[in-house]
């Protein structure tokens, strides 16, 4: 049975501190094939969570550049997995972070943030790390930044994706973060 946890805030964002000018080793680096930017959000959410989602096709992990899930890397694979990560299932599912869409006022630390053209696809996912008087700061990868105003970035379209928690099968929660931090394992 599945336990519901609360996202830890504060290790994503120190997660996107260390390492959003920098590539984690255990990572492949896509940003010359597609972008990097969903895949350093997905580790950042995996340092809030320690807890990945193993679902074949619908799931939310990475194993190697060649063995990940399509919501690891892809922008509106993210969203489909974070908006419908249901608690109920077959196996695997409903295991991992899970969030829902907000308005702009509905954001904190370590929420996610995707941009979109006026044709309604959806480019760039963005991790909040703060907020100044002209709106939210951000990370990212591909254009690499951190603390980045969100309001220096060209867009048509806007998403806010609120994460509410996580939910784990594991007894102890939390074990993979030191290890991810320092690049030395993926401790999952």
């Amino acid at each position: 049975m599945a336990e519901t946890h609360a996202y830890d805030r504060e290790r994503a964002v120190s997660y996107a501190r260390r390492w959003a000018f920098d590539r984690n080793p255990l990572f492949y680096d896509f940003t010359g094939g597609g972008g990097n930017c969903t895949n350093f959000i997905s580790q950042c959410l995996l340092a809030g969570t320690c807890q990945m989602n193993f679902a074949p096709t619908f799931g939310w992990y990475y194993i190697s550049a060649d063995d990940r899930a399509p919501a690891w890397t892809g922008v509106e694979f993210l969203y489909n997995f974070l908006t419908d990560n249901a608690a109920e299932g077959g196996v695997g599912v409903g295991l991992g972070p899970f969030g829902r869409e907000v308005n702009a006022g509905g954001l904190e630390l370590g929420d996610v943030i995707q941009l979109g053209r006026s044709e309604g696809d959806y480019f760039h996912t963005l991790l909040v790390t703060g907020f100044s008087r002209r709106g939210y700061l951000v990370a990212a990868h591909s254009d690499n930044a951190f603390n980045r105003p969100l309001s220096t970035y060209n867009y048509q379209r806007i998403r806010y994706i609120h994460i509410d928690g996580f939910r784990t099968d594991k007894r102890f929660v939390g074990a993979c973060y030191e290890q991810l931090i320092e690049g030395e394992s993926l401790g999952i």
